[in-house]
């Protein structure tokens, strides 16, 4: 057998077990695919979070390029945010406030770890980034 008949033999059995590899993913794939999976998405919901004056509650939180922390435009220490969102959430469980942060680009990630850290433990369940 000549030197370039093994080199075609060669690479024809490559492309076929390419192919069968190939196929054989496909199937396992297809199977798969042939199984529905469950996903429970967030439900819309008919009225916005409110408070008793009709308007929708939130808190807006910003955090300046100095780490200058504030909370609907006073400023206040990072020690406390804690303390004032777990207060907010209190007065109405069932519906607590929405907090919105206008982070700055140049604040510190670690203040922001930390101010999603005490929201977490604050039980605030509505967190959204602005800018």
């Amino acid at each position: 057998m000549a030197k370039s008949s093994k080199v075609v033999m060669v690479v024809v059995l490559v492309v076929v077990l390419a192919a069968l590899g190939w196929l054989a993913a496909t199937v396992v794939t297809a199977r798969w695919m042939m199984h529905p999976i469950t996903v429970d998405l967030p439900q819309r919901t008919a009225k916005p979070a409110t408070v008793s004056n009709g308007t929708p509650q939130t808190i807006d939180l910003r955090v300046d390029a100095d780490n200058r922390i504030y909370w609907n435009k006073s400023q206040v220490a990072l020690e406390e945010l804690q303390q004032r969102m777990e207060a907010e959430v209190r007065k109405n469980p069932a519906n607590p406030p929405e907090l919105r942060i206008d982070a700055n680009p140049d604040s510190e990630y670690e203040v922001m770890a930390k101010i999603l850290a005490q929201a977490k433990n604050a039980q605030m369940k509505k967190i959204g980034f602005v800018q």
